[in-house]
């Protein structure tokens, strides 16, 4: 797995590992502090390459010493202000680092399938309202949403000139916004409304009529599991495939907001600040119904049971407790129950 130190590498890491799978890293180090990585002691548990996406040789060093049956590539620059901060690096590790991967990927022969995580961000705007499609016009209005739009069309062309060539079988997964513990990454609301909670501050948001597809990190990474399953027992399901929450779980960041103050209590509250920087899509929503009826998938977890993780989740950190936190939440997905409350 690549990007396996990252918010949605170190869960995916901790499902393989409580399925009983055994998983090997390639990454930089943790992308932020606190990490859900160190925080979670998984260095220990996951044997881990050195090294960054951009180094082909690296990867493909790292690739070839694994010697794994299935890859998840998940590594990339993932925020949005970054990507306008430093829109060569964005390109250089979102769209170059994939191409590396999936040239590692078909040179080695045990594999046998790869799954490439991309972004909901990685379609054309639309301007109707109506919810993204696999076969919707791929693009960007800024630098991060169109190098995951790249990412796209560097998978479908590796898929299209080498997997069905006898090489490892591709897939790409998209998703919606993620939330879940253990997410410290910079202007993101949930994060930012964590970090607010944990030190007494307000939560300042910067667009709270924005609407994004929210959803708990376990709704995607299970469809992501089950779409390494089916590409292992059929090489023609490769794909791209949309993973989202229900239509009712599209909402506002304000709603989100009062969801998650009356969710911790303790007097949080937030309140609109002026934007500033870079502009972005004031609505964004997929349609996941490829996924549901081609791989039977679907979230679990609403977003208000997501939220409620999210919540318990820090406050098991503010007492210490976050790794069992994450075992207990892991466990409950897989039973197919309800997240463990406070």
């Amino acid at each position: 797995m690549t990007g396996h130190t990252g918010f949605k590498g170190a869960w995916l890491s901790t499902l393989l590992l409580e399925l009983g799978a055994e998983v090997i890293g390639f990454g930089r180090g943790a992308p932020t502090r606190p990490s859900l990585f160190e925080t979670l002691d998984l260095e220990r548990r996951v044997p881990s390459h050195a090294g960054d996406v951009r180094d082909r040789e690296a990867v493909a060093r790292a690739v070839a010493e694994a010697r794994p049956d299935l890859l998840f590539h998940l590594a990339a620059q993932t925020i949005v202000r970054v990507g306008h901060e430093d829109p060569v690096g964005t390109y250089a590790t979102n769209v170059l680092g994939t191409a590396n991967v999936l040239e590692a990927a078909r040179s080695a022969p045990s594999l046998r399938a790869v799954v490439v995580v991309t972004s909901d961000k990685c379609y054309r705007p639309r301007a109707d309202g109506r919810p993204s499609a696999e076969g919707d016009p791929l693009g960007g209005d800024d630098p991060y949403s169109s190098s995951k739009a790249c990412a796209e069309l560097v998978t479908s062309a590796y898929r299209a000139s080498f997997a069905r060539d006898g090489g490892p079988a591709l897939a790409s997964a998209r998703a919606g916004n993620v939330i879940g513990g253990g997410d410290w990454a910079p202007a993101r609301l949930v994060p930012d409304a964590m970090r607010a909670a944990l030190d007494g501050s307000t939560l300042a948001i910067r667009r709270p009529d924005a609407v994004r597809p929210w959803q708990h990190v376990l709704n995607p990474l299970a469809g992501y599991l089950m779409l390494a399953e089916r590409l292992l027992e059929d090489a023609s399901a490769a794909d791209a495939l949309n993973f989202g929450p229900d239509p009712s779980d599209e909402r506002p960041v304000r709603e989100v907001a009062d969801m998650i103050c009356e969710l911790w209590g303790e007097g949080l509250a937030w309140e609109a600040v002026d934007a500033g920087g870079p502009s972005e899509v004031p609505e964004l929503r997929i349609d996941s119904t490829k996924a549901r009826e081609g791989l039977g998938w679907r979230p679990s977890w609403d977003l208000r049971d997501g939220l409620a993780a999210t919540v318990a989740w820090f406050r098991r950190y503010r007492e210490g407790d976050a790794a069992a936190a994450t075992e207990g939440q892991v466990r409950s997905y897989l039973a197919g129950e309800p997240p463990p409350r406070l």
